[in-house]
């Protein structure tokens, strides 16, 4: 006769039950070493990240040394503000900075230096600094490289700066007190 019903049944659910668990622990194992391929990505990510990290803080410190002089920059225009705009620019970076670049290049040249000429006659600064050089550019209409001229006037604080825009101060408030009483 044969093996009862049973246990033919009892003897495919354990051996359904080992090649579960066999199976299981195989998937674990591959699990696991996946966990660990993950995790090691993980690492070289976070070790890349860090990397990157640097990288990007030693230009913003090599920025930031260069940057000094930018943030007191002027680039002037001739076409596109008027001259009392970068003379009131001009005062108010000087205000903030102590110092100011003004920056242009060749038929704005004129316009930079009637700037600063404009705040030493009026005693609000002196010059520290004038530096002319030429610069490649692209020619629009012809594609070929054209040479331009550049300057560069540092401007520094009078001594007696912030007395003479608090005067200015006091006199422009005195005006539209008037004006309005």
């Amino acid at each position: 006769m044969g093996t009862p019903r049973s246990q033919i049944q009892d003897d495919e659910v354990s051996e359904c039950f080992d090649i579960t668990e066999k199976g299981a622990q195989s998937r674990n194992r591959q699990v696991g070493f996946l966990g660990f391929r993950v995790s090691a990505a993980a690492a070289e990510a976070e070790t890349e990240v860090s990397k990157m990290e640097e990288i990007t803080q030693g230009v913003n410190n090599i920025n930031l040394a260069n940057d000094s002089h930018k943030k007191n920059r002027i680039q002037v225009s001739n076409t596109k503000k008027p001259l009392f705009f970068y003379v009131n620019l001009a005062k108010r970076y000087m205000q903030q900075y102590t110092e100011v670049e003004l920056s242009a290049l060749g038929m704005a040249i004129a316009t930079v230096v009637t700037i600063a000429e404009i705040l030493k006659n009026n005693g609000l600064a002196v010059e520290k600094k004038i530096s002319t050089t030429t610069v490649d550019m692209k020619d629009d209409s012809r594609g070929r490289p054209v040479q331009k001229a550049k300057i560069e006037i540092l401007l520094g604080k009078t001594e007696n700066f912030d007395e003479l825009m608090a005067a200015a101060a006091e006199e422009r408030d005195g005006v539209y007190g008037e004006e309005q009483s």
